[in-house]
């Protein structure tokens, strides 16, 4: 009797300490670089080839999981996993497949990144035509967002895409350009993997070049006519982007540009073609650290800022190292809190109200963390359905320091809201990788074919085999 009933207490026992394990030791908890979303997710499957591939969305049909896919995981608002989802980690299926230099056109798989490409280039004188601003991130996760980057004389990225493969939900594989499967083509790139996996992607590649540095600071209201009169209407400047002060003592009205003119005398890339690795980045970690806890560090941080640029005025760089941006000095880990961005798209002719209009908002509100603003330009570019750019537009990066309670959490979004309410009031837009802060009525505004988006999502993947914390929060 006694042995009966230790057998039955020690299985149930036995069955608790199995289910407990199998509830949080083999199923993984995930974050991304926001850290505000932690997940267990079924598994994460490693993307070793493309046969593991086919088999793990085979495998996904047959048991009727949920798949996301994840590359570097800077995006901030969970797309890339889903709580119970198996997440595919597609950072090693990275290889270069195909390279023809004298056609200026590269095929790569997705989990490269754009430091293996321009590593892979370089050496024949050649360089991306659009990536963002730093080297570090998946071509398939790229893609995925759409992103653009400094180059001013290209739309988002889309426009470099010749064609990609598609592993689709249902576990075929098909290439999308835009003649073949051409219907596609505006969905996947800015679809946040929703619509499958990215295998490989067909880029067009353009010349390396060499640029001098033109860096000068003014007053935020002349910015507009500066750079439709100086930058825009010359042929010559490639790229460009700018700062505006978030400092106290010159919030939202300081900025520096900094343009990126062509050198006529192109034998001198030679001497400057070199890809550049990170340098020391301890002192202005330390000022951005400073800046992360009181106004007088955003002073110096900013006045640290501008004397580098200004001195390094006049400097040469080639078209491949102004991609590849250093980064080391930006990371940051802390228990309570994170660092979380958020991109405002808005027409070049508005900037100067907006900024009047949104010094007002942050004014008001004290607690909020502002620690950087940089501008770029991107042309109206309307090939994807979910466009961030109606028009020619500026884009406005905002790094933001912010506590990860839930109370600090809602602090932010009430404020971000408002941002956006800013925005679109003057015909501007809002990027989609961040956290989850705008309202549906928000992006519907901002995005006005998002549900056209959605329509498409569940027509081509009716079981949601693929999908995320964006997909689930907005499609209601």
């Amino acid at each position: 009797m006694k042995a009966g009933l230790f057998i039955c207490v020690y299985g149930v026992l036995f069955a608790a300490s199995f289910y407990t394990y199998n509830q949080f030791y083999s199923n993984p908890t995930v974050e991304d670089a926001g850290r505000l979303l932690p997940a267990q997710v079924k598994e994460i499957a490693q993307a070793d080839g493309e046969e593991t591939l086919k088999e793990i969305v085979k495998q996904a049909n047959r048991t009727g999981s949920r798949l996301t896919i994840a590359g570097m995981q800077h995006s901030q608002g969970g797309q890339t996993y889903y709580p119970g989802a198996v997440m595919i980690d597609m950072k090693p299926f990275n290889q270069v497949i195909d390279f023809q230099p004298e056609k200026k056109v590269i095929t790569v798989q997705s989990g490269a990144t754009w430091d293996d490409i321009q590593k892979h280039v370089n050496p024949y004188g050649l360089a991306v035509k659009v990536m963002q601003s730093q080297n570090i991130f998946t071509i398939g996760g790229s893609l995925s967002v759409n992103v653009h980057g400094r180059d001013i004389r290209h739309e988002s990225l889309i426009d470099t895409v010749q064609s990609f493969r598609l592993l689709k939900p249902d576990g075929t594989i098909i290439r999308v350009s835009r003649t073949e499967n051409a219907d596609l083509f505006p969905y996947v790139i800015g679809g946040y993997g929703l619509f499958g996996i990215i295998l490989d992607v067909t880029l067009s590649l353009t010349d390396d070049e060499l640029y001098q540095k033109n860096t000068k600071e003014f007053d935020y209201s002349e910015y507009s006519d500066y750079f439709q009169k100086e930058v825009k209407e010359n042929p010559a400047v490639k790229m460009h982007l700018a700062r505006l002060s978030v400092a106290p003592s010159s919030f939202l009205r300081e900025m520096y540009v900094t343009d990126y003119v062509t050198v006529e005398d192109q034998q001198l890339l030679k001497d400057y073609e070199t890809l550049k690795k990170e340098r020391i980045v301890a002192l202005p970690k330390f000022f951005l650290g400073l800046s992360r806890y009181s106004g007088w560090g955003k002073d110096a941080f900013w006045d640290i800022q501008k004397q580098y640029m200004l001195e390094d005025n006049g400097s040469y760089e080639s078209r491949n190292n102004v991609m590849r941006s250093e980064t080391d000095f930006m990371a940051y880990e802390s228990g309570t809190k994170t660092e979380v961005l958020q991109e405002y798209f808005l027409p070049v002719n508005e900037f100067a109200d907006y900024i009047d209009d949104l010094r007002r908002v942050l004014e008001k509100e004290d607690e909020f963390n502002l620690l950087n603003i940089t501008i770029r330009y991107v042309e109206k570019s309307d090939q994807a359905v979910l466009s961030y750019a109606k028009e020619d537009m500026f884009a406005l990066v905002l790094l933001i320091n912010q506590g990860r309670s839930e109370e600090e959490v809602k602090k932010s979004k009430a404020v971000i809201r408002k941002m956006i309410d800013v925005t679109l009031d003057h015909q501007g837009s809002y990027y989609l990788p961040y956290y989850s802060y705008p309202s549906k009525e928000q992006l519907e505004t901002a995005y006005p074919r998002i549900d056209e988006f959605f329509r498409k999502k569940q027509q081509f993947d009716p079981d949601l085999r693929f999908t995320n914390h964006f997909y689930e929060e907005y499609n209601e």
